[in-house]
């Protein structure tokens, strides 16, 4: 893609102490070897657009009406180049401005049919062509490169990205994650609530258990996953003929605050109701405030309160109850 220097407000920032000359230089690497693997050197698509047009001709595209200082902050571009592309689309007639009515200095910008029709061909081929490019790995492989490039968009956005631009998914049980769901209940649990190693035995127990009787018509695991990395997990598991148990339910920190709890422990619910359940049950304990207000929403009642010492600790146990 043959795009003109593009203006921005990239930072200059020098390598710290703790920043490695040999990872500093695998960075630069990736970053030669990708962009002649996409094509980045060359005109875009053999169209007339420099890169950084046609990321402005996407960002009018899939905004509602943004104006030029968002699009200016948001693709880090010097106002005054990024007026010169404006005026451009403008002149070429695919670009409209309407005056904001919350501010009057500012002006909402959007595509014009003849605008969406320029850009529709240019997404349509730039789709086709990273259809290709993972067209050439093995399913597998095209996993492992979408998760690989989801983890690298994670750490580089930090934590200030939103979390709208997560890709969640819950997903089947694969080889490998029950160990993850141990090893996340021993580290948390002790970690945050000082609790022993009988705890991570007791869930290592319950996943063996659910790994040798399996019933799959009427039990359930479900993984979380936020960009390719695992954040959470839940077990819907066979007590009687009319009763479902809920079990295990695990969030990583990272995954907290996102309504991820709540989406488990409704993915449960719906899956036992579908299965003809009566009623489902689940124990917890006292001091595990989140998950409790989790259950008490979806309408689970709290039926018995009893003293115990595990894990190291005095504790009251929990046995909780919803009608299906």
């Amino acid at each position: 893609m043959a795009s003109s220097p593009t203006p921005t407000r990239s930072p200059s920032v020098l390598p710290t102490p703790a920043t490695s000359t040999a990872h500093v230089k695998a960075v630069r690497r990736f970053n030669r070897f990708y962009t002649q693997r996409i094509g980045v050197l060359d005109p875009y698509l053999g169209s007339e657009f420099s890169l950084t047009e046609v990321r402005v001709l996407y960002e009018l595209a899939h905004r509602d009406q943004p104006t030029a200082t968002e699009l200016g902050r948001d693709l880090s571009l010097d106002a005054g180049y990024l007026s010169r592309i404006l005026r451009r689309f403008e002149s070429k007639g695919w670009l409209a401005r309407v005056p904001s009515v919350a501010d009057a200095r500012q002006s909402l910008l959007k595509l014009t049919e003849a605008g969406h029709a320029v850009f529709a061909p240019l997404q349509q081929q730039s789709r086709d062509e990273a259809a290709t490019l993972l067209g050439a790995l093995a399913p597998g492989e095209q996993q492992k490169m979408v998760s690989a490039m989801a983890t690298v968009e994670r750490l580089l956005a930090g934590p200030q990205a939103p979390a709208a631009t997560r890709t969640v998914i819950l997903r089947d049980p694969q080889p490998g994650d029950m160990g993850w769901v141990v090893q996340q209940h021993g580290e948390i649990y002790a970690r945050e609530y000082g609790w022993n190693s009988e705890f991570e035995a007791l869930v290592a127990d319950i996943a063996g258990k659910y790994l040798k009787n399996h019933q799959p018509d009427w039990e359930k695991c479900w993984i979380a996953e936020i960009d390719g990395e695992r954040v959470g997990a839940v077990f819907v598991v066979r007590k009687s003929a009319t009763v479902a148990q809920l079990r295990m339910l695990i969030l990583t920190p990272a995954a907290r605050g996102l309504g991820l709890g709540g989406r488990l422990t409704d993915e449960c619910i719906a899956f036992a109701r579908a299965k003809g359940y009566k009623k489902m049950v689940l124990w917890t304990n006292s001091l595990l405030e989140a998950a409790r207000a989790i259950y008490a929403k979806r309408g689970f009642v709290l039926t018995k309160r009893e003293p115990h010492h595990s894990f190291g600790h005095d504790l009251v146990g929990e046995t909780w109850e919803l009608r299906l």
